[in-house]
């Protein structure tokens, strides 16, 4: 599902002819190779500055391909809900009240009772909401992806040398804040990320010296995910917690409470006020402080429950044709049903990893995993490894996304692989040294190769994946609208064909001070309300699935075809 563009330096047989020549010759280019690594580690040892360029120069790779990859536009249901979201939060509100005119804009993952709301969360379109008061939604995307990087980099440094730490920031950054749907996109993944480094770089900081200034950052980054990732960042916080309460139960019986003390109250203090927060945003969107509004998006159109235990519920019987078909047809397709589907589903969730956020380049690294696993140092972060993986299977879908707080602790594990297999020698020969840099040479390679086919063929931009396509004609049409005076309705028209993972019917927070309201067709349903209710609105059709590039006034639009 996630294999992106694959080039002739990613195919294992030329991997395999270079380590081969490395094995021979591992100390080929020393000279070189020696030069650069000594200006790196000493760059590396100077933290905040490592960290400040990492930051900095994640932005700038992004934005020397704007000339080609553009501003990325929103298609997938996710991306437009979190984008309607941001756009209620840039109004200063967390929902508005349900709309009259709801059966006529009723659109997928966005909830219109009680509340006119998303159902997701609201961390991602928070950053989305801070881009959009900024000048666009897509600035959120872009300095949360930035601050990812800047995350990764302050996490490794609590468990690996400066060097190494910088190596592993650059190198995840690089596979995903250029040519995935992470940063080419709306719906997520950075967020979450950053925060489980947060959480999981202030760890060793504070088992070491117990620290105000370490404890915040662990609170902030556990609050982000209960606000972006909520079951991943639970799973992902439970060894964190139970290896601070060992640590504390340690320093309050070595009388030591007043360290203990630094860490435990700003952390508590973080959680209440989250809690709180929680509470009141439930309350809020669903008028009900103990109900998610992802919960009751699911009790209201879903019949496919999260976890691949749980029966599926009988189909609602939508009169919408695209909401029956995506909740009645195919989401009911994906329910899990056997031992050997479940078996399935899980082989390819690993695989859809491994494409995703490693690769046959990286893999390498692996090869030093059996040190890993004997290393004291990191059990805790192999517990926490499984167990994330675990509460990934346990669900029926699956996106990179979602495994967004088990990089962090992937990440870690990777440098760490990296670092016994740089010491790896056979003979006395330092077979290590050339292969670890052959990964890094490999991967370097591999992405300038991205950019200069991207540059050469805009058209057809490489990716790391295969969701970076993006809904242009939607977008082309807002423009056209946007350049037009007075106010418009936009009728989409769909056909009995309709891909329904494209979908044109999102509106902004402010339905009726928006200068364009889209609206569906739905066979059967009378259009008067609607009109009498826009009455000065100049009204449109756009037909997605025959003409996508041209709006027709109402009257001169052809006839709804029969569905």
């Amino acid at each position: 599902m996630f294999g992106g563009t694959e080039l002739l330096v990613e195919r294992w047989w030329v991997i395999a002819l270079v380590l081969a020549l490395t094995a021979l010759v591992p100390r080929i280019g020393d000279r070189g190779f020696q030069a650069v690594e000594n200006a790196f580690t000493k760059l590396a040892k100077r933290r905040g500055l490592a960290i400040f360029l990492v930051f900095f120069g994640a932005i700038g790779l992004r934005a020397a391909l704007l000339p080609v990859l553009g501003v990325p536009a929103p298609q997938v249901h996710d991306e437009m809900t979190y984008l309607v979201q941001g756009d209620m939060f840039a109004h200063g509100r967390l929902a508005f009240p349900p709309h009259p005119m709801a059966p006529y804009f009723e659109t997928f993952y966005i909830n219109f009772q009680p509340t006119y709301s998303s159902m997701y969360p609201p961390a991602q379109a928070a950053t989305l909401a801070l881009g959009e008061l900024l000048g666009n939604p897509w600035i959120g995307v872009l300095l949360s992806s930035a601050a990812m990087a800047a995350a990764f980099l302050w996490m490794l440094q609590g468990w690996v040398p400066p060097q190494w730490a910088l190596l592993g920031a650059i190198l995840m950054t690089l596979r995903l804040g250029l040519f995935t749907y992470w940063v080419n996109g709306y719906w997520g993944g950075t967020v979450a990320a950053a925060a489980a480094a947060l959480v999981l770089g202030a760890l060793p900081r504070i088992m070491r010296h117990p620290r105000f200034r370490d404890a915040v950052p662990m609170g902030i980054g556990m609050a982000v995910l209960a606000n972006s990732r909520p079951l991943e960042g639970l799973i992902f916080c439970l060894p964190v917690a139970a290896a601070l309460l060992t640590w504390g139960v340690k320093r309050y019986r070595s009388g030591q409470a007043l360290a203990t003390r630094n860490v435990l109250l700003p952390l508590g203090s973080i959680l209440f006020l989250t809690v709180a927060f929680t509470l009141y945003y439930n309350w809020r969107i669903t008028k009900n402080p103990f109900e998610v509004p992802h919960a009751l998006y699911i009790k209201q159109y879903i019949s496919v429950l999260p976890f691949i235990w749980q029966k599926a519920l009988p189909p609602k019987n939508f009169s919408n044709p695209q909401f029956h078909y995506l909740f009645d047809i195919w989401v009911p397709e994906w329910h899990i049903n056997t031992w050997q589907e479940a078996m399935a589903s899980t082989r390819e969730k690993i695989v859809d990893f491994w494409r995703f956020f490693i690769g046959p380049i990286l893999s390498l690294a692996f090869l030093g995993l059996p040190w890993v696993l004997r290393d004291r140092r990191t059990r805790l972060l192999l517990i926490q490894f499984v167990l994330c993986a675990a509460g990934l299977f346990s669900v029926v879908w699956f996106f990179p996304h979602y495994a967004a707080p088990l990089l962090a602790v992937f990440l870690v594990i990777l440098m760490q692989a990296m670092r016994h297999l740089r010491q790896w020698k056979i003979l006395g020969r330092p077979i290590g040294v050339g292969w670890t840099r052959a990964i890094v040479f490999l991967y370097l390679f591999t992405i300038a190769t991205f950019g200069v086919q991207a540059y050469e063929n805009p058209s057809e931009a490489p990716y790391f994946d295969t969701w970076s396509c993006h809904n242009t004609e939607r977008v082309e049409i807002i423009r056209q609208l946007n350049g037009m005076p007075g106010e418009h309705l936009v009728l989409v028209r769909y056909s009995k064909d309709h891909d329904i993972h494209v979908e044109w019917v999102y509106n902004a927070a402010d339905i009726d001070h928006a200068k364009i309201v889209w609206a569906r067709e739905i066979p059967g349903m009378d259009l008067t309300p609607l009109f009498a209710y826009y009455p000065n609105r100049k009204v449109w059709v756009v037909e997605p699935d025959v003409d996508p590039d041209t709006i027709y006034p109402y009257d001169e639009a052809p006839p709804l075809p029969e569905q």
